[in-house]
């Protein structure tokens, strides 16, 4: 049941935000310790206010109270990826070039499993990452195991 939700709570989304200038980022139905949860985090390129994701709370909520898809109690949750967002793609690392990142790497480059550093370029797949000793870190993407913006 929680696949069902979780498609037709996109679909609605993803015709909802752009109107919005907003995007998804993710959507997630799952029990938690104080019942189930669905969550949708928003976001957009200047950053996501508390007016937009009550405005998307909104909206959701009406739709999810007309198409009454989800047959027991839940808390809906709207909220963007936050400062420490995790990076999924190249695209979204490309997104957020000339800010720090976190890198989990697979196999290791120069001896480093875990490597931090700005995000300086991308060309194909290969991400460019300048540590904080100065040293320049060449990632491919297929190599990166978990990747995130940090403060």
């Amino acid at each position: 049941m929680s696949d069902t939700v979780t498609e037709r709570v996109r679909e609605f989304a993803d015709s909802l935000l752009p109107a919005m200038g907003l995007e998804l980022f993710d959507v997630q139905f799952r029990r938690e310790g104080h019942g189930w949860v669905l969550r949708l985090v928003v976001d957009r390129e200047e950053g996501v206010k508390l007016d937009d994701c009550s405005r998307v709370s909104r909206e959701t909520s009406d739709f999810l109270d007309v198409e009454d898809i989800i047959e027991h109690p839940y808390h809906l949750e709207v909220s963007s990826p936050g400062l420490e967002r995790p990076l999924r793609t190249v695209e979204e690392c490309r997104r957020h070039l000339g800010k720090k990142a976190r890198f989990k790497v697979k196999e290791e480059v120069d001896s480093r499993r875990v490597i931090i550093g700005e995000l300086q370029s991308i060309d194909k797949d290969e991400i460019s990452v300048l540590s904080e000793e100065g040293e320049t870190f060449k990632l491919n993407w297929e190599n990166v195991q978990k990747a995130r913006l940090t403060l």
